[in-house]
């Protein structure tokens, strides 16, 4: 991940549902070939904004989307396939090497948690999600594009409709 993004958002998401929301919003947008590198801390929602992202790219509400802290990876079937992976128990880079996550990558939308662990795995136009747990409980999710077609999913997010996606 590159310590400055072509463009970043900053949103203070209040509540698990509201960060779900978030995730639906820019599920909607993404489409073979993206990347969504989420950091913070254990319990700060990257998981719940996962499941998010899994509803805006149509994956059934019937599948159970959970956090692939014991798999690895979950591989889910939607508008384009979903990859959800989480790197937090692998220790080198041959265990990453054998989960075939690349392969992934380039057959639909990857979201990977605990990404800054293996920093070499991400493309270098990804979407970097960081979140923050607020003294209120609240969460801050910093979103920052870290390529052309990271940046134009960002300013579709923000409403630009008329962003060109890359």
């Amino acid at each position: 991940m590159t310590d400055f993004p072509l463009s970043s958002m900053t949103l203070v998401v209040p509540t698990a549902g509201a960060m779900h929301a978030v995730g639906a919003r820019l599920g909607a947008a993404l489409d073979t070939g993206d990347v969504l590198a989420l950091t913070g801390p254990l319990g700060s929602g990257k998981t719940t904004l996962c499941q998010g992202l899994a509803a805006g790219l149509g994956v059934p509400a019937s599948r159970q989307v959970a956090s692939p802290t014991f798999a690895l990876v979950n591989l889910h079937p939607g508008r384009v396939p979903f990859a959800h992976a989480d790197l937090y128990r692998l220790k080198s880079e041959a265990e990453l090497e054998e989960l075939g996550l690349e392969e992934a990558m380039e057959e639909g939308v990857t979201a990977i948690e605990w990404a800054e662990r293996f920093p070499s795995l991400l493309p270098p136009d990804h979407l970097s999600l960081q979140l923050f747990i607020e003294p209120d409980g609240a969460r801050t999710l910093v979103l920052g594009a870290q390529g052309p077609r990271s940046a134009g999913l960002l300013a579709l997010f923000r409403g630009e409709e008329e962003a060109p996606l890359v």
